[in-house]
């Protein structure tokens, strides 16, 4: 028999629009409805309505409402961080499973109400996530079989071959003259983050290294120490966040953890940047590279946008959601659930906090 589908709801579009592609794109699920607050701007509400002219189904300004009148099972929520939360208690607790955009938030204490709302309903949820790279899943094989001993340390690199925004420019001076809305626009248009209030590479992209790290070692942070800093972008420097930032973890199992990440800039490298994870066991060590395995495909009148570094079963996308439909079959967990993204949140205030007052941080 074929395993039924589920009807989902996309819960606001504004930001990459790709989750609920992804979703889309398994035959489990089904996008019937866009749904969103009525008080969103006209920017938001022009959003949704294109994302739903793409996929031929209604646009609804009132979530309540298009949850009851679509008989959906699943919620997609893709707003801007900072409504993240919000929106998916509200699925929660209309009894709907839940797939959530990346970062959780940018507030510990939202990510709280999610983990309180998804146990309460007892409803599935899954954070969005770079978990299933080939790479890291071959990685994961590797450790599980014992062949490197036990994991004394690891090491992730995560530099961004993005722009946020002109460069820095030295000779200016240090206030807000970047627009936010602007920004907000530009960013959306490349399918990067944005939200209503800046956010630093440590919230925007610190999930994906530390979500690999969690996965690969089954341990916890417990404190950070970190450094941070607005050394590529002048939006960064106007804004007060930081787009390079180096961190320490002390995690369980007395393992060390390093943490390099970066927003690097889009002129600094022509495929998806510098990602690295080093292993350190007792009998051997791994290098991870998430950019393979890969092809390069050069020739004359190549766009500067076709990227010649290609990945090979680069399957991601459809894995997670292949992961969501199964936890929700059997009654699982997922390979990133409301608490590992709680956690995640918190390491992540823990190392800004770090960064700004230059002592270690205990992750809450």
């Amino acid at each position: 028999m074929n395993p039924p589908k589920f009807r989902f709801a996309a819960l606001s579009v504004v930001k990459h629009d790709y989750v609920p592609i992804g979703v889309a794109a398994h035959p489990r699920f089904e996008p019937v409805v866009v749904a969103d607050d009525s008080d969103q701007p006209d920017r938001v509400h022009g959003l949704n309505q294109k994302f739903a002219d793409d996929y031929k189904i209604p646009y609804v300004r009132d979530v309540e409402r298009a949850i009851a009148d679509y008989n959906v099972q699943v919620a997609v929520v893709s707003s801007e961080a900072e409504r993240h939360c919000d929106l998916s208690v509200r699925a929660a607790d209309a009894g709907l499973h839940i797939v959530q955009d990346k970062p959780m938030s940018n507030r510990v204490s939202e990510c709280d109400r999610v983990v309180e709302a998804v146990e309460r309903n007892n409803v599935k949820f899954l954070l969005w996530n770079r978990n299933y790279i080939p790479a890291l899943i071959q990685a994961k094989q590797a450790l599980d079989s014992g062949r490197i001993g036990e994991i004394y340390a690891i090491h992730s690199e995560f530099y961004f071959p993005k722009d946020k925004g002109p460069p820095r420019d030295p000779s200016k001076p240090k206030k807000p003259t970047i627009h936010r809305l602007e920004r907000q626009k530009e960013a959306h248009a490349a399918g990067s983050d944005a939200g209503d209030r800046p956010m630093g590479e440590l919230q925007v992209e610190g999930i994906y290294p530390l979500a690999s790290m969690r996965m690969l070692t089954g341990a916890a942070v417990r404190k950070v120490f970190a450094r941070t800093t607005a050394h590529f972008h002048q939006f960064c420097v106007d804004n007060d966040i930081e787009d390079l930032a180096t961190v320490t973890l002390e995690m369980d199992k007395g393992i060390l953890g390093t943490l390099c990440i970066g927003r690097i800039g889009a002129a600094s490298r022509s495929h998806t940047g510098e990602i690295k994870t080093r292993v350190l066991g007792s009998k051997g060590a791994l290098v991870i590279n998430e950019s393979r395995p890969a092809i390069q495909v050069y020739y004359r009148g190549r766009p500067s946008s076709d990227r010649p570094l290609q990945g090979v079963a680069a399957d991601n996308d459809f894995r997670l959601p292949e992961n969501f439909a199964w936890a929700i079959d059997t009654d699982g967990d997922t390979i990133l659930n409301a608490r590992a993204g709680r956690a995640i949140c918190a390491t992540v205030q823990a190392a800004m906090d770090s960064g700004r007052s230059g002592i270690p941080v205990t992750v809450s």
